[in-house]
């Protein structure tokens, strides 16, 4: 393969390029003759992967290690390509959009495509396809996405495909054989392209979506997640509040009253969760009538300055870096639709935007009780036990939820679960010693 070959990019294909026939992401995207293997091994003029893996300046084998390496790394390519079919189906099953459900439904058929397609290049090297993993994690993992959506699903799967991109760049570095150097930066390439395409799938389709792509405008936020999203904020909430309650009264009373801990545990429980509860819909409420107050109001000057109005969207492109013919071009596209030209004036002139509030009363249930069963989890021991044992048993149990929940947010924030999981443990101890540590002061006082 020449220099240039290997330093083409992949193509870029769009949700709406997808076909049975023509789409197969990963592999086929990036282009080798013949359809030979795109993972950089040797490969014969008919296009089959050759079963002997060799070193691409001597024509020698690879060592043991490395071909091991690699077929460690083809294994865990399958593994990801079946979850992602699965993923893709579970999306298409939820999506009541007929165009995104068959975008998806077309991306699982591919993404199964792509799995066979490494199944084949392992058999040829003579090692069968693993067994599909199903945990219990992955399970539950699957439900969460299901219940976040799809755009909130797309976004992890989005940095999922990063996390991959940045571990293939490292194993390129590191590993000092050309073949197996290829072998990584075409499968890096792959994953480029994954990327773009779920990218694309994300941006919503229409007028709109393709002008919040020039703009780079981020439309995952917090809220993003939806109920469920509310519901993991409300629990860290919870959990951090009673935990650090708990071992105030724990270190004031020396461990020694129980009842007194729970009594007080269910109190700061009852108040967190009224408290989270009642300003969620407060919030919320305040929000959407502040948005309907502006948007009447800048519905009224669109009425009576419709050009003033258009001149005004075409400053704010301006302002964004078009030029001032490109920018008259697009305001004068929005000003087509006079609803579509309300939404984005109230979004580019005050930052305002209908999806962003949600339905008070939803955003209230979910406030108080996923506040309510956060709280209730530090005393929880409390209930069957007594003294220093007690307070032990909570400590352990509510640092375990805080990596919990520190994880369950990574499907609203993209983070690594890992690394989220053990921050908000590393909070909740240092929480934990600071209350205990100043209540044990106040009982010495």
């Amino acid at each position: 393969m020449s220099t240039d070959k290997k330093e083409e990019q992949a193509p870029e294909l769009k949700p709406d390029q997808i076909s049975n026939a023509e789409y197969s992401p990963g592999i086929d995207s990036v282009g080798n003759s013949a359809g030979a293997a795109s993972v950089g091994l040797a490969t014969g003029t008919d296009g089959a992967w050759n079963s002997t893996v060799t070193n691409g300046t001597q024509g020698a084998p690879l060592s043991e290690t490395t071909k091991r390496e690699l077929i460690a790394a083809l294994k865990q390519n399958w593994q990801r390509e079946m979850e992602g079919v699965r993923t893709y189906r579970d999306l298409a099953s939820k999506e009541r959009d007929a165009t995104k459900r068959g975008v998806l439904e077309k991306m699982a058929d591919a993404e199964a495509r792509h799995a066979q397609k490494w199944e084949r290049k392992l058999a040829e090297l003579g090692v069968e396809a693993p067994q599909e993993e199903r945990t219990l994690g992955m399970r539950f993992q699957g439900w969460l996405r299901r219940q976040l959506g799809t755009e909130a699903a797309l976004r992890q799967l989005e940095g999922e495909e990063d996390k991959d991109i940045r571990r293939y760049e490292a194993q390129a570095r590191s590993i000092n054989d050309t073949e197996a150097q290829e072998m990584l930066r075409e499968v890096k390439r792959d994953e480029e392209s994954h990327e773009r395409i779920i990218r694309d799938m994300i941006s919503p389709i229409g007028p709109q979506g393709m002008l919040d792509v020039m703009l780079h405008r981020e439309r995952w936020h917090k809220r993003g997640g939806g109920w469920l999203g509310d519901a993991i904020y409300g629990a860290n909430d919870g959990l951090g509040a009673v935990f650090g309650i708990v071992s105030g009264v724990a270190g004031y009373t020396g461990a020694s009253n129980s009842h007194f801990v729970l009594v007080s545990g269910l109190a700061g429980m009852m108040a967190s969760a009224l408290s989270m509860g009642s300003g969620a819909y407060l919030a919320t409420k305040s929000e959407r009538e502040v948005y309907q107050a502006e948007i009447q109001r800048e519905k009224r000057e669109i009425e009576e300055e419709p050009q003033e109005e258009q001149e005004e969207l075409a400053l704010y492109y301006q302002l964004k870096g078009f030029t001032e013919e490109e920018s008259n071009v697009l305001a004068a596209r929005m000003a087509e639709n006079p609803d579509q030209l309300l939404r984005t004036l109230a979004h580019e002139e005050l930052g305002l935007s209908e999806e962003s509030f949600p339905n008070p009363w939803v955003a209230a249930v979910s406030a108080t009780v996923s506040t309510a069963i956060g709280a209730f989890i530090p005393i929880i021991p409390f209930f069957f036990m007594q003294g220093i044992a007690a307070v032990i048993a909570a400590a352990l149990i509510s640092l375990l939820a805080h990596f919990a929940v520190g994880a369950a947010k990574t499907l609203v924030t993209g983070r690594s679960w890992v690394a989220s999981g053990m921050e908000m443990t590393v909070v909740g101890a240092i929480e934990a010693v600071i209350t205990y540590t100043l209540g044990a002061a106040f009982r010495v006082a």
